[in-house]
């Protein structure tokens, strides 16, 4: 099966089809998502959270990053694959960012790699695509500047904010993005950037007028009931199923009910020694 690719979807936007983008961060998970259909799979600096447990990103390094885009690769048969670009790895310099864009290529195998910011990453993101490798760009709420940002806030609820993410999102199609993520911005602000981008957008917490949607796996997975943003969808809750599938397992241990002898190996029995006639 063709994974795919940049045209594929960009196409979706044309027939006004929606794009699915999941994340993951190895390939048991990549292997699901792409077995579901997803369109896009994304390996994103989340990672920092939800793998690392840390409180936001700004610890992921482009190692990290490349390591797990490895691991997603492997399990991945039709899913396009973006991974995103961790802090300090494009804000030094245009320079720096291509430079780190090709390691994500070339280490992590991306198809496509994925930055924040708007006006202030164009010249970032039109060095990288002039170098032939596909970006994904990033507005509205962007956790790298979650210091400057005063916390994990809802983006745009001003006019001035509201034009200047708009602003911002022209300025990341300008550039040569062939489509953007709209992160927790309010929905009327999201449907007038996804009308008035050719590019396809992306929402998380943005809206249903978005081109697509993107959620952490783990967050639609149910994997912390004790998470529970307003943006964020339960399909299954998988917290009290893996605890309580885990105390049945260790119960059975300590019971010695597990293992028996169904899942346990034997001696290959050696053949019976024929008698010598004499």
């Amino acid at each position: 099966m063709a994974r795919t690719t940049v045209p594929d979807l960009q196409r979706l936007k044309a027939e006004n089809r929606k794009i699915v983008m999941v994340t993951a961060y190895d390939a048991t998970m990549a292997r699901l998502v792409d077995a579901a259909g997803a369109d896009m799979v994304l390996v994103g600096d989340s990672l920092g959270m939800v793998i690392q447990g840390n409180e936001d990103t700004l610890g992921v390094t482009l190692e990290h990053i490349a390591y797990h885009g490895r691991c997603v690769a492997r399990g991945l048969k039709q899913a396009h694959l973006t991974l995103d670009m961790p802090f300090l790895s494009f804000q030094i310099s245009p320079q720096e960012a291509l430079r780190n864009a090709g390691r994500l290529v070339q280490e992590g195998q991306a198809q496509s790699v994925k930055l924040e910011g708007g006006e202030r990453s164009s010249e970032a993101i039109r060095l990288i695509v002039e170098a032939g490798i596909p970006v994904v760009g990033h507005v509205g709420l962007t956790p790298q500047s979650v210091h400057a940002l005063g916390g994990f806030r809802v983006q745009g609820r001003s006019q001035e904010a509201a034009d200047r993410i708009v602003r911002d999102a022209h300025a990341v199609e300008d550039a040569g993005a062939f489509c953007i993520v709209l992160e927790s911005i309010p929905e009327d602000v999201a449907a007038r950037i996804t009308e008035e981008l050719e590019i396809p957008t992306i929402g998380i917490g943005a809206g249903p007028s978005c081109d697509g949607q993107v959620l952490v796996c783990y967050d639609l997975l149910g994997f912390d009931l004790s998470f529970q943003p307003r943006f964020v969808k339960r399909y299954a809750e998988m917290e009290p199923a893996i605890v309580g599938a885990v105390r049945s397992y260790a119960s059975e241990v300590r019971s010695g009910a597990f293992p028996t002898a169904e899942h346990s190996f034997q001696r290959k029995q050696a053949p019976a020694r024929l008698k010598r006639v004499y």
